[in-house]
């Protein structure tokens, strides 16, 4: 199965914690990151999408956070 994930966040360093994490469980980046003003929290929010290939089917149970 192949595995998608969009990891968001506020700009801070919970961010790329977030996105080292998920390198370190063997996801990979998948584009490039973005960064856009959320008006409604009057902060900035980044985004990353990474992908994994990971044992089994896909399932709308899956866990993604989780492989």
């Amino acid at each position: 199965m192949r595995a998608y994930r969009l990891i968001t966040e506020d700009d801070t360093s919970d961010f790329c914690h977030r996105v080292t994490e998920a390198l370190n469980k063997g996801w990979e980046l998948h584009g490039s990151p973005a960064y856009a003003y959320d008006e409604s929290s009057g902060k900035m929010r980044c985004a990353q999408a990474v992908i994994k290939e990971a044992e089994g089917e896909y399932s709308r149970d899956v866990k993604l956070g989780a492989l």
